[in-house]
């Protein structure tokens, strides 16, 4: 790997519609697929047979990459190492270093030890978001489901009563703990 492949890049988008094309294809190329059939992407050269094979996983990053420069954003790639130390698994997950370390504790999140170091697995920890991730919006639809709208005070008051309620089994188990 030359030094500067771990390096932070970012990408303008393009100006004017020099995109759409590319979303185009790619878009038109998804709904072609009416059988399933393994799906493969290639990159080409300006001259016949100049091409590679890209793995889907370039694909679907060239995916994203394509429709957030369409939407007129800026894209940022960050290389990552594929283990990572509790800090970095904080910083991915936008929490504090003690609460990964609850994690791997819980067993939410499984993780390697080197030496007396924790490291977690890229894939573990993106797993894990994910997870997190749905477990929140079915508590979001769960919330909405349980709003009445013809008595929102009630609810507001319920809802107010079931936090306060989980804010002190959290300081018991801590008061346990500690």
């Amino acid at each position: 790997m030359s030094p500067t492949a771990a390096v932070e890049e970012t990408y303008l988008p393009s100006r004017g519609d020099e995109l759409a094309p590319v979303l185009d294809f790619l878009a038109a190329h998804e709904a072609a697929g009416r059988v399933v059939p393994e799906p493969r992407y290639f990159l080409a050269g300006s001259r016949p047979g100049d091409q590679v094979e890209l793995p889907e996983e370039v694909y679907l990053a060239l995916r994203k990459v394509v429709n957030a420069m369409q939407s007129g954003l800026a894209v940022s790639v960050v290389p990552r190492t594929t283990r990572l130390t509790t800090q970095q698994a904080a910083d991915l997950l936008n929490v504090s270093r003690p609460t990964v370390v609850k994690l791997l504790d819980e067993g939410e999140i499984p993780f390697e030890k080197a030496g007396t170091h924790r490291r977690v697995l890229l894939a573990d920890l993106l797993e894990y978001r994910d997870r997190r991730r749905e477990r929140q919006y079915d508590m979001l639809a769960a919330t909405r489901d349980a709003i009445d709208e013809d008595n929102v005070a009630e609810t507001l008051e319920e809802l107010r009563a079931a936090r306060k309620a989980v804010a002190a089994r959290r300081a018991d188990r801590h008061q346990l703990r500690g």
